[in-house]
């Protein structure tokens, strides 16, 4: 039996505002992340992993550096027709950009004609998680429903924060609910709620009607979760696949269903931190679901004059010259002199920590240059005398280029 055809799209045009300083010249899914990756790939390695080869990338905001990581890394065979590819914003509706994730793919559809594909992926370009989106897509199928709608267990307690989805037994979805101040619980675990992850599977017509549809619609405010799945729903044409039942070959008991809104300096700051365990909560080293980059050609990490690093990830090309490093992620190319203490920190790429500086709870955007003996992250005030952003759990951002002398 032939396979069906697919045509994937990574929504990729936020502009990531809760994530400054770090989106400040950079779209949100272009952001480093776990020292050699950017937020993007983790959905892309999601996408061929699960061996869907067709991808468009819908970017906007900032775009110049993801538009370049993409043309240059994912560069798939085009002997079959392969591709990953980087879509901006075009105005083919008329002089405007996106005006929300539906639009984006209202104004794209000329994706959709080329390929004419029977089934359409719509998955968002920056969160952390591992999924066989091929699992999911057979569970579309089999419902034979035109959406379905990928959800996430979360505590009861703490659902009122997500778009939470309320489906029977059958998991066709009765109710899309934004943010309810008294959640439903499920059938099988009542102190849990369904929350939607952003992802989407569509039957190809009824999902191009519906953009239709909403195009035509100036009441609407052209959103997937707001207006696309709540119109579907209202049709009970939607259904829920439940990540829990997601199977990805070699994950372990504890990174197993690990799914990350790193939309929040605080969130990106603890995706970090959840990679250097011993035993991580989400578990980088799985070669059988391998997230896929380009690496820097750069020698290997080097550790001189009793320099040390522990609990931490050292990536190529950064020299531990007598300083000393715990809980904390270092980029390619990142210096840390003699006597200077890092923890708990996220340094990206070619920074340089100077000697007998001090750095607790920081992320070092790329570049930056720290003078000997400066503290950051000790003295909340001081930091923000000094005009860097201090998030709510206190996690002091030194954005790109900065040079950090003392006061």
């Amino acid at each position: 039996m032939a396979q069906p055809k697919v045509l994937s799209i990574i929504l990729a045009g936020g502009e990531g505002k809760r994530l400054m300083p770090l989106t400040a010249d950079r779209a949100k899914p272009a952001v480093p992340f776990g020292g050699t990756y950017r937020l993007i790939d983790f959905a892309l390695s999601n996408m061929v992993n699960s061996d869907l080869t067709k991808v468009a990338v819908l970017t906007q905001y900032k775009s110049h550096s993801l538009d370049r990581h993409i043309s240059i890394t994912w560069r798939m065979s085009t002997l079959l027709g392969n591709y990953v590819t980087p879509v901006p914003a075009q105005q083919r509706r008329g002089p405007h950009w996106y005006q929300g994730s539906a639009d984006a793919i209202y104004q794209s559809m000329n994706l959709i004609n080329d390929e004419n594909p029977d089934y359409i992926v719509v998955f968002g370009a920056d969160n952390i998680y591992r999924m066989n989106v091929r699992q999911m897509l057979n569970a579309h199928i089999d419902s034979g429903l035109a959406a379905t709608v990928a959800a996430i267990r979360v505590p009861r307690s703490e659902a009122s924060a997500f778009g939470i989805i309320d489906a029977g037994p059958d998991n066709v979805i009765d109710r899309f609910l934004e943010k309810p101040s008294d959640p439903p619980g499920l059938p099988d675990s009542p102190e849990e709620s369904f929350a939607s992850m952003g992802n989407y599977v569509f039957s190809r017509k009824q999902f191009v009607d519906m953009l239709n549809l909403d195009g035509q619609d100036h009441s609407s405010k052209h959103d997937m979760g707001g207006n696309i799945i709540p119109a579907f729903v209202a049709q009970r044409e939607c259904g829920v696949y439940d990540f829990t039942q997601n199977e990805v070959p070699g994950a372990t008991d504890k990174d197993r269903n690990y799914w990350r809104d790193v939309g929040t300096i605080d969130a990106y700051f603890e995706a970090h931190m959840d990679l250097i365990s011993v035993v991580p909560e989400f578990n980088l080293y799985n070669d059988r679901w391998p997230i896929l980059t380009q690496q820097p050609q750069l020698p290997g990490a080097k550790f001189t004059l009793h320099g040390t690093a522990e609990s931490s990830i050292v990536t190529n090309g950064c020299i531990i010259s007598g300083g000393d490093v715990e809980h904390s992620v270092l980029s390619p190319g990142v210096r840390v002199e003699d006597h200077a203490s890092v923890d708990c920190c996220v340094v990206m790429h070619n920074a340089r920590i100077g000697r007998n500086a001090v750095l607790r709870n920081v992320i070092l955007d790329k570049n930056v240059e720290v003078a000997d003996g400066v503290q950051i992250g000790v003295d909340r005030e001081a930091d923000e005398a000094r005009g860097f952003h201090v998030s709510t759990n206190g996690v002091t951002v030194v954005p790109k280029n900065a040079k950090v002398n003392p006061i």
